[in-house]
């Protein structure tokens, strides 16, 4: 199932695109909530309300082609992202190969969904891009073991990690999570796979395209650490909790390690494609 929020005249509205068509599930099922964080907190009996409304005769449907995506979960309690996450691009980094995930946060602000404009700080002339899988929690949960958290993983969306290097490794201590959640900074989408579409999260192929041109091309499988390892290293920090966000890290290709260095300028437009999960695309323009 595709999981979706769209806006409608009625507000915000956690949608199922089903073919060419986003169905409304509280307009067509008062039981469900407008919220997709909400509909994962019901758990699979609410995912199953989910689909039924969706093959229903009389659903509520809204063209795809012509609806506005919001980021699939909007009011994530958590973003939290993982540094340094491929080998190939911790070496282009000139960093080692770390030992336990490397954590960093958004917050809630620098969401922005399919289509969204990324806006360029004016503090900041080095913005780069960094294609990235983004898990969403469906289940809350504390100390798990890596079997537990397959469990804990309701799905998948595409996202684009956009850092301001200058901010992030320039400022004394080097400054991650600044350099990474300035607005605008996290988006994602347009839609959520549920689990049990993606047979396997760690064989999926992963692209950048910056004004059509390929500028990361890799698999998931290079990833260091796996998904259920990062779920299960997390669960050990704090409490997961449905609609959490949790960003997997980037392959090689980004700007900064370009000869010469590649920033975002106004006018780019920057398209992040992981096979089966769809494409996610964002215009860049000045703030």
């Amino acid at each position: 199932m595709r999981l979706a929020t769209i806006q409608t005249a009625d507000g915000p509205r956690a949608a199922v695109l089903h073919g060419l068509y986003c169905v409304d599930l509280q307009a067509t099922d008062p039981r469900l909530p407008a919220s997709v964080r909400r509909l994962l907190e019901l758990g699979p009996p609410g995912l199953e309300l989910a689909r039924e409304a969706a093959r229903r005769a009389d659903a509520v449907k809204h063209e795809a082609s012509r609806v506005r995506f919001l980021p699939p979960v909007t009011d994530p309690r958590k973003i939290i992202c993982i540094g340094l996450n491929y080998r190939d691009h911790a070496a282009e980094s000139g960093a080692p190969i770390p030992r336990d995930p490397v954590l960093f946060s958004k917050y809630a602000t620098a969401l922005i969904g399919h289509d969204a404009a990324i806006v360029l700080p004016s503090v900041s002339n080095e913005v780069d891009y960094e294609a990235e899988l983004v898990v969403v929690i469906g289940k809350g949960g504390r100390h798990l073991s890596a079997e537990q958290a397959k469990g804990h993983v309701a799905g998948y969306t595409v996202g684009h990690d956009v850092s301001a290097r200058d901010w992030q490794l320039k400022k004394d201590g080097k400054q991650w999570m600044v350099g990474k959640t300035f607005d605008t900074f996290a988006p994602c989408g347009p839609v959520l796979v549920t689990a049990d579409e993606v047979h396997d999260p760690h064989n999926l192929g992963i692209r950048l395209r910056l004004n059509g041109q390929t500028m990361q091309d890799s698999s998931t499988k290079q990833m260091i650490f796996p998904v259920w390892d990062i779920v299960s290293y997390l669960s050990k920090v704090f409490t997961l909790e449905p609609g959490d966000l949790v960003y997997t890290g980037t392959p090689p290709g980004v700007g900064m390690a370009r000869k010469p260095p590649l920033f975002l300028k106004p006018g780019d437009v920057c398209e992040v494609e992981i096979d089966g999960l769809g494409v996610l695309r964002n215009p860049v323009v000045q703030g």
